[in-house]
């Protein structure tokens, strides 16, 4: 089979969406309302069927639900699911008012899923190797990653928030190991265990290689050694920011596979995070 573009190795949600409360229940209440949307998300998806429609072969490791595996075939996104039969896919549910959002999600297989990502690990295979989930043992993962690279792929990661992360053992080695880290603004202060961007920022260019900072209405960010570039994205409503980052991420990721300026790179992941927010959910 021949290598995709993008390999996109990460968690999967079937989510349900509620919009347009006037705000959120209270214990034992019941609200109602005229906006739901049922879809497919995670990081790893988003991404992976994202990068799809810009033009990317792309493919995802996962453990999928039924529907998430014939969503991604439909995208034209080949897919290894590591769901074995009889186990629970993973769901989450957002209750969203014009101000705010609420979450409870059901993990089912993505409790086990980090092992059996491990075990693939030799398989791994694509130009770009794209991993969305937080990881249990940063140390194994930063020989995988230096693996990856040495067999001459690009290797990046977007780890979400992980609280425990920031002090994880093993995290700066697996930081170091990857070409691309990407993190929104309160990622960026709470790895780096910062107070203020500039903080951070100081601490990304020391601990990456390369660090790409979503600033959300203020554009973006990418940090190195040697670079400090910032892009502003224009201004539009928002309908729905979940998977804006992923979809970010996708933007970015088929810009650098054209090989694109920076600032191009930026530009289009930028305007591809905020079209995703014109929607509701991560895969429309």
């Amino acid at each position: 089979m021949r290598a995709p573009d993008l390999l996109c190795v990460g968690e999967s949600f079937d989510d349900l969406i509620f919009l347009d409360l006037d705000r959120l229940p209270r214990a034992g209440e019941e609200i109602r309302t005229q906006r739901f949307v049922a879809t497919i998300g995670g990081g790893a998806v988003i991404t992976a069927v994202t990068a799809a429609r810009l033009g990317l072969r792309t493919r995802v490791v996962s453990a999928l639900s039924a529907t998430a595996a014939a969503r991604l075939r439909a995208e034209g996104v080949s897919c290894v699911n590591l769901r074995r039969p009889g186990e629970a896919a993973a769901i989450s549910a957002s209750l969203s008012t014009q101000r705010d959002r609420s979450f409870v999600t059901f993990t089912g297989v993505n409790d086990r899923l980090d092992d059996r990502l491990f075990a693939l690990r030799r398989r791994l295979r694509a130009r770009h190797v794209h991993f969305a989930f937080s990881p249990r043992d940063c140390g194994r993962w930063a020989g995988v990653v230096q693996h990856l690279r040495e067999r001459g792929m690009v290797a990046s990661w977007d780890f979400g928030w992980d609280d425990r992360l920031a002090r994880a053992p093993g995290f700066r080695e697996l930081l170091a190991s990857l070409d691309y880290v990407f993190v929104n603004k309160q990622e960026a202060l709470l790895y780096a265990r910062a107070r203020s961007l500039a903080s951070a920022v100081a601490r990304w260019r020391r601990w990456t290689p390369q660090a790409v900072i979503t600033l959300g209405a203020a554009g973006s960010r990418w940090i190195s050694a040697d670079r400090d570039l910032l892009v502003p994205v224009r201004p539009r409503a928002t309908v729905d920011t979940t998977g804006a980052g992923d979809a970010f991420n996708a933007g970015f990721l088929a810009a650098l596979a054209r090989g694109l300026s920076p600032r191009a790179c930026l530009r289009l992941a930028n305007e591809t995070g905020a079209a995703s927010t014109q929607h509701a959910g991560g895969v429309p």
